[in-house]
């Protein structure tokens, strides 16, 4: 089981929803570069508001993934896409079915 996570809320800016959905779906395909990536969600939580939440087995694969291309990335293009600055959660897993 994976035991460690991040979670990332995101709020585009109005008119770069559809920039905002296009990077998440490029990041999927990013994440999957990644070994010590377990999984990794683009999510759409509701009108102008996404996510990210992906899991690691190990602190190590969270930290490769916070100095990878995707964080890299995403950080570049904030101030571009995003209504405000990405916050970054780091979460741990106690339970999953």
């Amino acid at each position: 089981m994976a035991k460690f996570s991040l979670y990332v809320p995101l709020k585009a800016k109005p008119g770069k929803e559809t920039e905002v959905e296009a990077f998440l779906k490029q990041g999927a395909e990013l994440a999957k570069q990644e070994p010590g990536t377990v999984s990794w969600f683009g999510l759409k939580e509701g009108p102008g508001r996404y996510a990210v939440f992906d899991t690691f087995d190990d602190e190590a694969g969270r930290e490769a993934h916070l100095n990878g291309a995707i964080a890299k990335a995403l950080l570049a293009n904030a101030s571009t896409l995003l209504a405000e600055a990405p916050q970054i959660y780091k979460i741990e897993i106690l339970a999953e079915k």
